[in-house]
């Protein structure tokens, strides 16, 4: 474990405050509506994470957030758009950061839900709070010992917390560190070296020959093309990023391990899916079929990772230790399991803009697609006819017992259009099930069982 009291230590943490005093980051405007973005209200919505764990929905409301190296601001708002109720605080080591962070929270009009501390992360415990849920993105991969880090996150998170977090990818990354290598040689990764060192960089991979490799992989024509702050942003955040290092995917589960932390899932999970890397995902070879099917999460991550190694971010939440919820993957459902549910409408899909467009394709009888709406689980555009829409718009004012779905699918579709029989109860609630469960896998519905 780092000792945070050591000298190196404290260089360190000075070394990144003086950097984000420089250069706070997120350099967004400051009136730039946060959470535009579904995917990324998707992400932030503690439901999310605590339907995949517990396939139970959780209410938000009077829920306590941290987001640990909060920037300016910017994400901390993002998570208090999409948890309403909730208290956010934010924490940062860089004044400037947390300045700026207070500014865009009262100009957004969120200073009542959001308050900003200038704070270490090993000082956390000074607050006398503990989290239902912890945000640390952008932050772990800095750290000397990210098993150390965790293990300071852990110390404020309540027994059924969740942390989401990140650590930057080793394959993936291994242009932007060797262009780090470099430029320190160079001597423009000192202390206090930004305003010298950005302008030199440029120059230097402006006149590299087209074909040499640095340049090839980490240097683009679109570059040349940004106004002044961003491609200095740009260069910052990659080429000139003090302090980043990689990471293997079996760093991740060594740093979970020795923190006593639990792994729950990629924040994008769908987009680590080994099958979908294979032209047949039905057929795989045998000898692999059969490893995967016997093999850890751990195991299959590192084989993507390795196959495939395009994520800049193993973006991902963890967890305390907890017991395993007893009841099944909603795709291994019974009939009689679905009859003791309810089901309720992800809330990133509750918007003016979601009842609309449904609204428009039920009364044109056209297909609508889901996806458009939350694309972040889906790999590819998905469609739902137009009576399975007005299904979930059942759910618009809250949580639906299944029986209730059900008889509306009856009424709506009373007789069988190949028999002409009248549709059964049975019938009917198998078809309703098959419409939810496709729906369940990207979390656009949320079923649980209850008493």
């Amino acid at each position: 474990m780092t000792d945070f009291s050591s000298e190196s230590q404290a260089d360190f943490l000075e070394r990144m405050r003086r950097q984000y005093d420089f250069g706070p980051y997120p350099r967004i405007p400051i009136d730039e509506t946060p959470g535009a973005n579904s995917n990324d209200l998707l992400i932030h919505n503690l439901v999310t994470p605590f339907y995949l764990r517990d396939r139970k929905v959780v209410s938000t409301e009077g829920k306590m957030i941290l987001d640990a190296g909060c920037g300016t601001g910017y994400k901390a708002l993002i998570l208090a758009r999409a948890n309403p109720g909730a208290k956010v605080i934010g924490i940062d080591l860089s004044s400037k950061s947390v300045e700026l962070a207070q500014q865009r929270a009262e100009f957004q009009g969120y200073q009542d839900q959001v308050e900003f501390h200038v704070l270490e992360i090993h000082h956390l415990p000074e607050l006398g709070i503990q989290f239902d849920y912890i945000n640390c993105d952008e932050v772990l991969y800095f750290m000397n010992d990210i098993a150390a880090g965790l293990s300071d996150l852990k110390k404020v998170l309540k027994t059924n917390g969740i942390i989401r977090t990140n650590l930057h990818s080793a394959l993936q990354r291994q242009i932007f560190f060797r262009a780090q290598e470099l430029f320190t040689l160079l001597g423009l990764m000192e202390p206090d070296a930004e305003e010298m060192a950005m302008p030199i960089a440029i120059e230097i991979m402006q006149a590299l020959n087209p074909n040499v490799d640095l340049k090839q992989k980490g240097w683009s024509d679109r570059y040349e093309e940004l106004e002044e702050d961003h491609k200095n942003r740009f260069l910052l955040s990659n080429h000139l990023m003090k302090e980043d290092k990689g990471y293997r995917i079996a760093d991740l589960f060594t740093a979970l391990n020795e923190s006593g932390l639990d792994f729950l899932s990629m924040t994008n999970w769908r987009y680590w899916d080994l099958t979908d890397l294979f032209a047949e995902p039905d057929n795989l070879p045998a000898y692999l079929a059969m490893g995967l099917a016997e093999s850890s999460i751990e195991t299959r991550l590192t084989i993507y990772e390795l196959l495939n190694p395009i994520h800049r971010l193993f973006d991902f939440w963890c967890t305390n230790p907890v017991e395993q919820p007893i009841t099944p993957p909603v795709a291994e459902w019974t009939l009689d399991d679905w009859l003791r549910s309810q089901v309720t409408l992800h809330p990133q899909l509750h918007t003016e803009a979601f009842q609309k467009a449904a609204l428009e394709a039920i009364q044109q009888n056209e297909p609508f697609v889901i996806s458009a709406f939350l694309s972040l689980p889906a790999l590819h555009p998905v469609s739902i006819s137009y009576d399975v829409v007005a299904l979930l718009l059942q759910l618009w004012n809250g949580p639906q017992p299944f029986a209730a779905l059900v008889n509306f699918w009856q009424q709506t579709h009373p007789i069988n259009l190949i028999t002409l029989e009248p549709a059964t109860p049975e019938t009917s609630a198998q078809q309703v099930a098959d419409a939810l469960s496709k729906l369940e896998v990207f979390l656009y519905v949320l079923p649980e069982q209850i008493a």
